[in-house]
């Protein structure tokens, strides 16, 4: 399995109240293999397929994604019972085996 450097993902974990809001950028082509490139060739599919997102080590969000998910997916979610501080940290795996992952602390909006 190929790990990708983290620099593929930016993301943002605010608490807003009792809801804390998690934004997540990620870098990734997201081909669907139906697409030809300049020598009329398609492209092979190259999508992100699960998205795993853990509060302190627990899973708060697992997400099956195909290829109807556009290039440089965007996902927000939103959660309760994160405290500031808390580390809650996004996972992707995508069809080719490679994976990135990421984690952040929450902040006071």
């Amino acid at each position: 399995m190929a790990v990708l450097n983290t620099d593929n993902m930016k993301m943002r974990a605010q608490l807003k109240g009792e809801v804390t809001e998690v934004k997540v950028l990620m870098s990734h082509p997201m081909e669907t293999g139906r697409k030809k490139d300049d020598f009329d060739k398609l492209i092979p599919a190259h999508f992100v397929q699960l998205v795993t997102a853990t509060l302190n080590g627990k899973t708060v969000l697992e997400a099956q994604w195909g290829t109807g998910i556009s290039k440089n997916p965007y996902l927000t979610f939103r959660l309760t019972g994160a405290k500031i501080g808390d580390i809650i940290e996004v996972t992707w795996i995508d069809n080719l085996g490679e994976t990135a992952t990421q984690n952040i602390a929450v902040t006071q909006a």
